[in-house]
């Protein structure tokens, strides 16, 4: 018989399985030799106390066969002669939407301004080794979108909004690990996402859609209250019965073209901050009270929260294990951003630290209209680029400086690899957002007695939270409010937050489309 059951281990019977096995049979009442095999239904730490805990709820199989957990195959079929379906953008809103549409019987054409993950690479090294920012290839852009080299964290509060386990599904389908399945915070890893989204690509192509790389729309032609298609740098013209815009949060000239077409367009709070870096050693002390984690527990992460003079203050897209990527999608600016391979096994633990950014803050790019938070977004972007030498070299200080508002004579160590350069952040930043990281640090300090350490570094700028345009769309029918075929969606209008919830909301935009094109 099959037997869900619960169990609270210790992190050495978690982590062994034959010590698990022998706490099965206990729980379950029968002897070891009955118990033919289980899997992980859910796994989370529980690290309040000095005595950790491993939450586990388990399939478990009993005087019957293991059988390994099913993963259900997606109903794909073929869409070469469906109704042509532009997608803008390959980040995973965009090709969540394109597998569902290929479900639903519908022709994707996805349009990805960046590079293949592969070719895709060799831009990468060009900016952590040479320092040059390919425009359309980078952190951000290209196929997978920023998540494909930039960690790869599934934990999403999006719980609401669809249905996360069937993301989860088609990740570990396309050749994620089912470990996602299970853990409480579930992770695939730099250095494993580029082969799932590959193989994500080839169900696109061999059901009947079609990717076209290196292909930038520069020109959205419109009839009325409709969009016919787009014209591409190349001076193509691509035609569609409807448009999902998926094209992530720094497609600044996707957002210009919007605003000069006079497409419905709002500014929308962000936030931005630094990248706050700790050898990983502190981080597990500190979450695990001094307990030698070992191979028993992963690197330990944290959550962090303050209202600091009336605005939040917080981590963000945390990395243990992890490491600091030069993440500017243009030559004259510097952005930041944090990842970890799969195995979270590097020696520093780095996570954003920033403070919202509201539309009073915007104030002073009033004449950008809706665009106004992303002209402060750019300038503040641009002026830590000067900082650092007008190259992707990153500003940097020592934690207790900045807060001190002393210069750091030295910098600690980094994963960063374009380097570090010392620098006043406090004079570098707007007001806004450096006095209240400078308050904030010293009170998360209080709340993580440890945290608050010479041996970290501010890194600056992490500035890409999320977009700071939204393109407003109906509730119900995910339209926009006067383009009836144009569907917003994902992070780049304001609709999600992570590839989960990227994921989901490209599913939803694509079944909108269905609705769309049945009436």
């Amino acid at each position: 018989m099959q037997h869900s059951l619960d169990l609270v281990c210790s992190p050495a019977e978690a982590a062994h399985k034959s010590l698990l096995k022998k706490r099965i049979a206990q729980k379950a009442g029968v002897s070891e030799a009955d118990v033919n095999g289980f899997y992980v239904l859910k796994r989370s730490i529980d690290a309040r106390s000095r005595k950790i805990k491993v939450n586990l709820s388990l399939n478990v199989f009993i005087g019957e066969p293991f059988r390994p957990r099913e993963i259900p195959t997606p109903p794909y079929q073929n869409v070469t002669k469906g109704k042509r379906v532009l997608i803008i953008g390959c980040g995973p809103a965009g090709m969540f939407a394109a597998l569902r549409c290929i479900e639903l019987g519908l022709k994707p054409i996805l349009i990805e301004r960046g590079k293949d993950v592969q070719s895709r690479r060799r831009d990468l090294k060009a900016i952590n080794r040479d320092h040059i920012v390919h425009e359309d290839s980078n952190y951000c852009f290209g196929e997978g979108g920023a998540g494909t080299y930039s960690d790869g964290k599934l934990y999403t509060r999006s719980k609401k909004r669809g249905n996360v386990n069937r993301i989860l599904n088609l990740l570990v389908y396309h050749g994620a690990t089912p470990e996602i399945l299970a853990d409480a915070h579930p992770h695939i890893g730099t250095n494993k996402l580029p082969k799932v989204v590959q193989n994500l690509r080839e169900s696109i192509l061999a059901f009947g859609g079609e990717i076209h790389f290196e292909t930038r729309m520069e020109d959205l032609i419109l009839k009325g209250r409709l969009v016919r298609g787009i014209k591409t740098q190349k001076g193509e013209v691509i035609e569609a019965e409807a448009l999902i815009l998926a094209t992530g949060h720094s497609a600044r000239d996707v957002f210009e073209l919007l605003y000069k077409k006079d497409i419905l367009l709002e500014a929308k709070p962000f936030a931005m901050g630094v990248r706050a870096e700790h050898p990983q050693r502190i981080i597990d002390q500190i979450q695990y009270h001094g307990f030698e984690r070992g191979d028993l527990l992963p690197a330990a992460s944290y959550k962090l929260v303050e209202q600091v003079d009336g605005r939040g203050v917080y981590s963000f897209c945390m990395c243990p294990g992890g490491f600091i990527v030069p993440a500017a999608t243009g030559s004259s600016e510097l952005v930041v951003n944090g990842m970890s391979p799969s195995k979270r096994d590097n020696k520093f633990a780095n996570s954003g630290i920033v403070v919202a950014v509201e539309l009073e803050d915007m104030k002073p790019y009033a004449r950008y209209g809706p665009l106004a938070g992303m002209y402060y977004q750019k300038e503040v972007e641009e002026k830590v680029w000067r900082a650092g030498g007008e190259n992707q070299t990153a500003i940097a200080q020592r934690m207790p400086d900045f807060c001190q508002n002393k210069p750091s004579q030295h910098l600690n160590e980094s994963s960063y690899i374009p380097g570090l350069v010392s620098a006043p952040l406090q004079e570098i930043l707007p007001d806004a957002i450096g006095q209240r990281l400078q308050k904030a640090f010293i009170k998360f300090g209080q709340k993580m007695p440890g945290y608050y350490t010479a041996e970290a570094n501010l890194v600056g700028l992490e500035s890409r939270t999320s977009s700071p345009v939204r393109i407003p769309r109906k509730r119900d029918s995910l339209q926009h409010l006067h383009i009836e075929n144009l569907f917003p969606c994902g992070e780049g209008a304001g609709y999600a937050g992570g590839i989960v919830s990227a994921g989901i909301d490209g599913e939803l935009c694509a079944e909108a489309v269905v609705r769309f094109l049945q009436h």
